[in-house]
């Protein structure tokens, strides 16, 4: 809970990196299956199936990186 400042408590911090690093293994497990299920998809013909796999697994990483980069700043400010 945020104090009357409106700044984050400790507790709060450390949930949040915990959460932080949960949510970037949870998508690059995410990314990693629909990869490979996209490859399934391909050898059985689906090519446009494959595509939007693909480009799933894309965005997947796109927003794993997002939540890396709030992870550093969370982190730089506790330095």
């Amino acid at each position: 809970m945020l104090n009357s400042g409106g700044v984050m408590g400790t507790e709060e911090r450390a949930k949040l990196r915990t959460l932080l690093n949960y949510w970037i293994e949870h998508n690059r497990e995410h990314s990693r299956e629909f990869k490979e299920w996209a490859g399934k998809a391909k050898e059985f013909g689906e090519a446009e199936a494959y595509k939007e796999m693909r480009q799933a697994a894309r965005e997947m990483d796109k927003a794993s990186e997002c939540l890396l980069q709030a992870l550093k700043r969370l982190e730089q400010k506790e330095l």
